[in-house]
């Protein structure tokens, strides 16, 4: 037998060793459910935001203190231009009162009032209108203004509407340039959220191996390379699990969803088109053991939960950085900024990715690959001797990346 088919009996021997100890067992139901846990806290915590926004968003409001001549004009031009706003960003409900002796005065004692939170406040004439503001809502106070502009130019025109305006809507045949870049971003953020939630449990795994003595038994047995590669690719299949069981499920939910929220999701599409979900899982595989082989040589470091905490958190903080790094490439394809996230070998999966959102051409994508898998042999061969010459203090073969393949 060569050293090639040897080492690989070896790797996928341990591969499927850790798969099943891994998926065999009750706590891989609670791992499988992760997400169901998410979304629950996230749905609770969500509806209590959502409550508390609704019971201060009735006392917000916007007040214009101007006689009973002037509130129909005002009134029919809030409606007119109320409806330029999506609901998230439309100005706060406008409320009338009668000036009194001093209107200044009025007007600033309504934001000391406790009973409501006035944002902006408008008295005196339409032609010279005064308004005040609390700070950071100069936004409403620009809205009053031009509310008393509108105001006055229906007044004096006669009518509140010139214009009468068909509108209709037309079905984009392509997708748009925004489009691609919507598709960019939640393919950055989700290549990210998938490999640091998947590829963490690589840590307590070696940690706890290394504390029961069974690293060293395989160690001994076999080349760390082919121990540390197996463990990677036993907990990969881990994590296609993992990936098929909510893929199939958000795939149906998918199914349910309104036909406007279908459609303003079909604008959101990577300029690769079909070959976009290959590239996606191709980019997930490298990231997934890339991060997977650094926490992998983490755990193999630490010989207690402490050590692990204290390792893992700045391999979070620098993948945290390579998240924005792959943001700001994606938000600016064919940058210099673009060209080193791509280059660099722990943002390059999800710069990638973003590019496969971005730019049509698929060429690239085969090289980027190569690269990467060049990196997973070199951080695993890495990991092996650091663990070789720490933990089981042997100085080990020379450095070379054939290691991987039994050269």
């Amino acid at each position: 037998m060569s050293n090639f088919a040897r080492t690989l009996r070896q790797t996928l021997t341990i591969a499927r060793r850790d798969f099943i100890a891994t998926v065999f067992t009750p706590t891989f139901l609670l791992f499988l459910l992760a997400p169901v846990f998410m979304l629950g806290f996230g749905a609770v915590g969500g509806l209590g935001a959502a409550s508390m926004a609704k019971s201060a968003e009735g006392k917000v409001r916007i007040v214009a203190v101007v006689p009973d001549a002037d509130r129909d004009a005002l009134i029919a031009a809030d409606r007119e231009l109320r409806g330029l706003f999506r609901g998230d960003e439309m100005p706060p409900p406008l409320f009338f009162e009668r000036p009194g002796a001093d209107p200044d005065i009025q007007a600033r004692a309504l934001f000391q009032n406790p009973h409501f939170d006035a944002t902006a406040a408008l008295y005196g004439t339409l032609e010279r209108p005064q308004i005040l503001f609390a700070p950071p809502s100069e936004r409403h106070a620009r809205y009053l203004a031009q509310l008393a502009e509108q105001a006055l130019r229906s007044t004096r025109l006669g009518s509140p509407r010139l214009v009468q305006a068909r509108v209709e809507p037309v079905a984009r045949q392509v997708t748009s340039s925004s489009g691609h870049g919507q598709a960019a971003f939640f393919t950055v953020f989700g290549l990210f959220m998938l490999s640091l939630m998947l590829s963490s449990q690589a840590v307590g795994t070696m940690a706890e191996e290394r504390s029961n003595k069974v690293i060293e038994v395989l160690a001994a047995a076999t080349p760390l390379e082919s121990v540390f590669l197996g463990k990677l690719l036993g907990m990969f299949g881990v994590a296609l699990m993992f990936l098929l069981f909510w893929g199939s499920v958000f795939t149906q939910i998918g199914r349910l969803l309104p036909g406007n929220i279908a459609t303003e999701l079909a604008d959101v599409a990577p300029a690769t088109g079909a070959v976009f979900p290959l590239l996606f899982f191709a980019y997930f595989t490298m990231s997934y053991m890339l991060l997977g082989a650094v926490f992998l040589s983490v755990g193999a470091q630490a010989a207690t939960p402490r050590e692990i905490q204290m390792l893992s958190l700045p391999i979070t903080i620098f993948q945290m950085g390579m998240l924005g790094f792959a943001i700001a490439a994606a938000s600016q394809p064919g940058s210099w900024v673009a060209r080193a996230a791509e280059i660099f070998p722990f943002s390059s999966p999800f710069a990638m990715g973003a590019r496969a959102a971005n730019q049509p051409e698929v060429w690239p994508h085969l090289l980027a690959l190569g690269w990467q898998v060049l990196w997973v042999a070199i951080t695993v061969t890495i990991g092996a001797r650091l663990f070789r010459r720490g933990v089981l203090k042997s100085g080990g073969p020379k450095f070379r990346l054939k290691a991987l393949f039994g050269g």
